[in-house]
């Protein structure tokens, strides 16, 4: 269909055909076509059912049987597996026992007696608002061209005249067992409406069939979002007008990778976070506005919005094009904001706490604008702080309807407290798995498109850690990094090419880590070539290359990471993969051998300089591991090989036997050392040497 201008219709008539007569297969293809689009509902937000017949497996009587969207699901993603299903009777005989609206939260354990399914998801807060309305399948959505209605001063009034009474109002209320009941009311007072608004809330939608509450959930969207287009800028220019114009983009990218860690730092007083940034043009078009010093403190309205982005979002009294060169002027600009924002926010806690109340959560903003510049968030991992931002965004949209066509209100502060600390939501929280070891950390490995690079990055993200992989053969890293997609997915890792020995290339490296994740707090020198030759040929050019790649390029690399690491002020790691040899003399390496010497010597001078920042400096002296190498898919193996009198065939069986533990060594190994480096449990050694060889008793340190 052609006649949608603002949602996407994505229904697929062969693909329908295909899943009839089983109205749940119907349900999860609608709901992941409804997810697929932003502008219908936001990541995790909103729910879908159906109500079919099923045959009952203790009584054999076929029965009606409600499947909707469990707790915690994403309607984009969801499968079989992420539904809740009910007994409808059952649900709806709750009434009988419901003891009003003081006591509602005590309805949530009694909808487990409901439970159809034995493998169902556990039943969302939103169940009874499905489960009173008569429908086959209902939609219930956050579209930003609703939400602004639902938000605007005048929604209920506005309502009414766009959809001519076809569409309910129900005025605000927190999710629950009474709010269901006052969607039957409103249904029970206008039959024959299409659906009902939630004000501030969102949209409830419906039909006998699949199809229809689909389309029926387009075209009730459709209209809205045609109403509030033809009203942009009718009564007054959006947002009030722009007061200050933005920087160029290449611009804001430059001030956003200098500023970022700083508010990394900030924000990371009391649990690490990780960062995203977008100037996406909605963004701006509100950062930039005569109104964003009205507006972004009142704070968002649809309780979903609310609880991915607090209470409201920290303006930087920043101009776009400020000089962020002065780390230190800087930090002490910001410094008394953050210190009003964490002020503002204990004194919202303690004014609206109940008795009851969980304790006071981390009190630093999560979104903070820049204007002219963008946005930044910052949460407990790379997925909450985007999804945060795509949030805002929403946020954004919902303003910009609700004045478009009227005034924008928010949440009171009460009824916000009341969603955020709400003793659900809290034991929600605390059913959240326990973060890794390295949640929150952001690990930057150079030569990580494979061999003991890979494996140390890959090592870093099974554990929490967000990665930057990176090397600088174009194709080796097109490979790492469709690997990484696959086994991680896009929000634990970003990529770049990288030379070590350009200062330029490695600074872009770190601009990639800064964008994606705000900052760095783990340095690995990892990238390396060898070459092995004896003294007679070997070239001057084989020596500048060998000490360029693995002395200069470890001393460039640390200095643009401590730069980053100095500016968040949290501490953080250099890690340098370096060599048995830096030890152990032996034939045909001379160059090779004094620079991993060099290297060694390189880590404890940098040890004994940036203890004092609480950055430490360790090294890991690996051996002979040749597994997924490049350095042994060159020259270096056949020179070894001729050096130790083998054939390149016999080197790793001839490694292995001279060691004492007779052991091969593998790029898993110096991964799981680096983790006993950076893993929490050797956070006062610094200076320090561990070899991963086997055993090879001339390398004892001591």
């Amino acid at each position: 269909m052609s006649n949608f201008k603002y949602v996407s219709y994505l229904w697929d008539d062969a693909k329908a055909a295909e899943l009839a007569g089983d109205e749940v297969a119907l349900l999860i293809y609608r709901s992941n076509l409804l997810g697929a689009d932003l502008r219908l509902t936001n990541y995790g937000g909103g729910n879908t059912s159906c109500k079919a017949m099923a045959k009952d497996p203790l009584t054999g009587v076929e029965t009606e049987v409600m499947w909707i969207k469990g707790s915690g699901g994403d309607l984009g993603s969801l499968k079989a597996s992420g539904l809740a299903a009910l007994y409808v009777d059952r649900l709806r005989s709750l009434t009988n026992v419901y003891r009003g609206i003081e006591h509602e939260d005590e309805m949530v354990e009694l909808f487990n007696h409901c439970i159809f399914d034995l493998n169902s998801k556990a039943p969302s807060i939103d169940t009874p608002l499905h489960g009173f309305l008569p429908f086959k399948h209902i939609d219930h959505l956050h579209p930003d061209a609703a939400i602004a209605i639902a938000a605007a001063k005048d929604g209920k009034k506005m309502t009414a005249e766009l959809f001519k009474g076809k569409i309910g109002w129900v005025e605000w209320q927190r999710p629950g067992f009474d709010l269901g009941l006052k969607l039957k009311q409103c249904l029970d007072e206008n039959p024959g409406i299409r659906g009902i608004m939630l004000g501030s809330h969102g949209l409830f939608t419906w039909g006998d069939t699949a199809y229809e509450s689909y389309i029926n959930t387009l075209e009730v969207i459709e209209q809205c979002a045609e109403y509030l287009e033809a009203n942009y800028g009718k009564k007054a220019p959006v947002f009030g007008g722009s007061k200050i114009a933005s920087l160029d983009e290449a611009n804001r990218k430059t001030q956003a990778i200098a500023l970022a860690p700083i508010l990394r730092g900030f924000c990371s007083q009391k649990t690490r976070m990780i960062g995203h940034f977008t100037d996406d043009s909605r963004v701006l078009e509100f950062t930039n506005s005569n109104d964003l010093d009205r507006l972004a403190p009142m704070g968002t309205s649809c309780p979903d919005h609310f609880l991915r982005t607090k209470i409201s979002p920290l303006v930087l009294e920043l101009a776009p094009g400020e000089d962020l060169s002065d780390t230190k002027a800087i930090k002490e600009k910001l410094a008394p904001a953050f210190e009003a924002y964490r002020k503002m926010y204990a004194e919202y806690y303690e004014s609206c706490k109940h008795p009851n109340s969980p304790a006071i959560r981390d009190a630093n903003p999560v979104v903070i604008l820049y204007p002219g510049v963008g946005m930044f968030t910052f949460a407990k991992d790379k997925q909450t702080a985007r999804v945060a931002a795509e949030f805002y965004i929403n946020a954004i949209n919902v303003m910009k309807g609700a004045e478009a066509i009227s005034e924008y209100t928010s949440l009171p502060r009460q009824e916000a407290f009341n969603i955020e600390y709400w003793l659900l939501e809290e034991a929600k929280l605390q059913r959240m798995p326990k973060p890794k070891i390295l949640s929150g950390r952001i690990a930057l490995v150079t030569g990580s498109a494979g061999g003991i690079g890979k494996a140390i990055a890959k090592k870093f993200a099974n554990e929490g850690a967000v990665v930057v992989i990176n090397d600088n053969d174009e194709s080796r890293l097109a490979g790492a990094k469709e690997e990484f997609t696959k086994q991680y997915g896009k929000d634990v890792y970003a990529a770049a090419l990288l030379d070590v020995t350009n200062k330029a290339i490695i600074n872009d490296a770190f601009g990639v880590a800064v964008l994606a994740f705000g900052g760095v707090d783990i340095v690995v020198n990892c990238a390396g070539l060898s070459i092995s030759k004896p003294l007679e040929d070997h070239t001057e050019k084989d020596w500048d290359l060998l000490y360029d790649v693995l002395v200069k390029g470890q001393f460039l690399v640390t200095q643009a990471g401590v730069e980053i690491m100095r500016k968040q002020d949290t501490g953080g790691d250099v890690l340098n993969i370096v060599s048995k040899n830096a030890l152990v003399s032996g034939p045909n390496n001379a160059g090779y051998g004094s620079a991993k010497a060099a290297q060694m010597h390189l880590s404890r001078l940098n040890a004994a300089e940036l203890g004092k920042d609480h950055i430490r400096v360790n090294v890991i002296n690996p051996d002979a591991v040749i597994s997924d190498s490049k350095i042994w898919a060159g020259d270096w193996a056949a020179g070894r090989a001729k050096a130790y009198g083998v054939t390149v065939e016999e080197l790793p069986a001839y490694y292995a036997k001279r060691t004492l533990l007779n052991e091969v060594i593998l790029p898993e190994d110096i991964a799981n050392a680096c983790l006993v480096f950076v893993g929490g449990m050797l956070n006062k050694s610094t200076g320090n040497v561990l070899n991963v060889d086997g055993g090879v008793a001339a390398g004892f340190v001591r």
